[in-house]
């Protein structure tokens, strides 16, 4: 994507922006006004407060912040945590914690988005008097069906009726500036809440008013989502419709304000606000635009965690996964295994809290993290970019200081169920540091050895017509990134016990790019038609699909006359047979000769044991089973150096 397009607006890059980046923000006002006067008598200190809060926080948190200065960092046009881990990860390698961090908090944070938003929709129900003595238990039915069906059309893709998803949010952002506009004038006084005055002063002297923040930090918990769909609608496009978005979103939040200060001053509030504001009438209509605004706000959701996790199989911070392309539009995919995962967890949660005030309870926490890691991660960019070091630490302090304030806010959700996306996030930080430090400590083992002083050996196998012939065309996947060098286990296994004979040596490296959508190759005749290197250089969004793209390889280059693929058998050649591909893939497995550090013990024995559930190396890399062997060998990466063993005489007894 050039720069000129990447930050041209169009109309129809405005609507997609709205249906795509925008759900999880805009379905906000269903539930934080709800949350912030939860069981408080209504004042004017407590909503014109409160009100100041979150005005201010989507000001400075989500319009400064993400808006104005994180979308400048973009990897190609591409955005999210790992697209700006990758542009930084070269300064300090501990910046991958905070990657990681980020990345597990916002996986977790999908898990509970989608049960609060629909479950606020259906809630709404609630209001119109026929439906007013509705069991929660049908709510919650209602809240599992939507997700069952949500959930099961991800397999087939968003393509068809992702063109919906824009002019349906229009509609709802629509909607909830005309409701706030109906009620903004119930009470002047609510227009000082664009005054922070009044935000500081709710903190300071509202008692316990400090803790209100963890309910006006939901207003912008969508904010990470502005900069993980950067790729999907461009710059230009995400700070126009922000404008639109965000006036509406303030046009409502202004309007349920000033209707809770005219209707409900001196009482404790136990309605929806949300729904208190609508128009009799428009009730049951504003129930059903609400559940589809809610259920393209999980969409957004669940197709963001697809890309997460499809980055973090690249940049090697994830266990392989099977990933489908339900469609051929670009950064479509389908993972089945975090599909079930985000699945299981929705449901689990729906069941575990019930209700949209439970789970708010529950909400903001993990994902607090996320955007603290954001923060570190957009220092360093600023560091990368040699920006002025005042600004840099402008930057640090008003962030930090802000997201600290929510941090230590949400912590007292803590008990409340705070813990079960603390739990969620912190099981999936472990998967990932695990899977990344065994890499680390793998490294310490693999030898790599000069290809030359080994060349004259093969070819000579190549010939040797004692030996029997393994195949024609011999691949193996190496991980030497040095086109000159070659793992130690590679030639054992091609050159010791029982021999590989191969007419064809096919050394196959993949080199993964910081640039998100680079595909291209290289290929090294190392031997002109007996030893080849192909080195794949792929982006962190490109999917390694080994078995089409070593085939394009082979086809090109018989086309260049550079390999002639025919079996060397006699039969075969008169009648122009190509010859057969062999992959050979090798598997590691912890050896118990090792002696290991208690936690990189642990650590291994964790790593290994989920290598067994995930993704076998051969489906990782896109290889069909029909042709590929699997050769298992013993990772030793601490021998045991103090072997006690000595050998004991006797003496002959006659």
């Amino acid at each position: 994507m050039s720069n000129h397009n990447f930050n041209k607006v169009s109309a129809a890059g405005l609507i997609v922006a709205l249906g795509i980046i925008y759900g999880d923000i805009g379905t906000s006002p269903l539930y934080v006004f709800d949350e912030i006067v939860s069981g408080k008598v209504i004042s004017e200190l407590l909503i014109v407060g409160s009100l100041s809060c979150i005005i201010w926080t989507l000001t400075l948190q989500t319009t400064i912040k993400y808006v104005i200065l994180t979308l400048q960092a973009d990897n190609r046009g591409e955005g999210g945590i790992f697209s700006l881990y990758t542009l930084v990860r070269r300064q300090r390698k501990w910046l991958v914690l905070p990657a990681m961090l980020g990345g597990a908090a916002l996986l977790a944070d999908g898990m509970i988005t989608p049960p609060i938003s629909v479950t606020s929709a259906i809630e709404g129900l609630r209001i119109r008097p026929a439906f007013s003595d509705i069991h929660q238990l049908t709510i919650i039915y209602i809240v599992l069906a939507i997700l069952v069906v949500l959930f099961f059309m991800q397999q087939f893709g968003t393509a068809s009726i992702g063109k919906l998803f824009g002019p349906m949010m229009f509609v709802w952002f629509s909607m909830l500036a005309v409701l706030g506009i109906s009620h903004v004038t119930d009470n002047m006084e609510i227009f000082r809440a664009f005054n922070p005055y009044y935000a500081i002063k709710l903190l300071v002297r509202y008692p316990k008013g400090f803790w209100l923040l963890g309910s006006v930090f939901l207003c912008t918990t969508g904010a990470e989502a502005l900069y993980s769909d950067l790729g999907h609608c461009g710059r230009g496009n995400i700070r126009i419709s922000w404008i639109f978005v965000k006036i509406c979103l303030i046009l409502n939040y202004v309007g349920q304000g000033s209707w809770l200060l005219k209707n409900q001053s001196g009482t404790v509030f136990v309605s929806k606000t949300f729904y208190s504001i609508m128009p009799e009438w428009f009730q049951l209509p504003g129930v059903i635009i609400s559940t589809a605004a809610a259920i393209i706000a999980s969409q957004a959701l669940i197709s963001g965690s697809f890309t997460l996790i499809s980055e973090s199989i690249r940049l090697n911070l994830w266990p392989k996964m099977k990933i489908n392309y339900p469609t051929e539009a670009r950064g479509q995919l389908f993972i089945p295994g975090i599909n079930t995962l985000l699945f299981v967890g929705c449901c689990g949660i729906v069941l575990y809290f019930q209700t949209s005030s439970a789970m708010g309870a529950a909400y903001g926490l993990a994902i607090t993290l996320c955007m603290l890691a954001t923060t570190v991660l957009f220092s360093n960019y600023l560091i990368s970019r040699r920006v002025k070091p005042i600004f840099i630490y402008t930057f640090l302090s008003v962030f930090l200081t802000i997201e600290l304030s929510f941090l230590i806010a949400n912590l007292d959700k803590f008990p409340h169920g705070g813990y079960v996306t603390l739990i969620v996030g912190g099981c999936l930080f472990v998967v990932m540091y695990v899977w990344y430090r065994a890499r680390k400590i793998k490294n310490r083992y693999v030898e790599f050895v000069r290809m030359k002083e080994y060349i004259p050996k093969i070819e000579e196998l190549s010939k040797d017509i004692s030996v029997p012939k393994f195949a024609t065309h011999l691949v193996y996947l190496t991980s030497a990134n040095n086109p000159k060098e070659i793992e130690h286990k590679i030639i054992y296994s091609i050159l010791s016990g029982k021999p590989k004979r191969a007419d064809i040596y096919w050394f196959v490296h993949v080199h993964t790019l910081d640039d998100p959508y680079t595909c291209e190759y290289v290929v090294e005749n190392i031997v002109p038609n007996d030893i080849i290197r192909v080195e794949f250089r792929l982006g962190f969004r490109m999917a390694p699909r080994l078995n089409l793209m070593f085939k394009k390889v082979v086809e090109d280059m018989v086309l260049n006359k550079e390999v002639n693929v025919t079996s060397r058998y006699d039969s075969q050649q008169r009648n122009n047979v190509v010859g057969d591909f062999q992959f050979i893939v090798l598997e590691k497995f912890l050896s118990q000769d090792n002696e290991l550090p208690f936690v990189e013990r642990l650590i291994m024995k964790i790593y290994f044991w989920i290598k067994e559930i995930s993704l076998s190396e051969e489906k990782g890399f896109g290889l069909s089973q029909s042709n590929v062997s699997v050769e298992k060998f013993p990772l030793i990466v601490a021998p045991v150096s103090k072997l006690k063993l000595k050998r004991v005489y006797f003496e002959n007894v006659e």
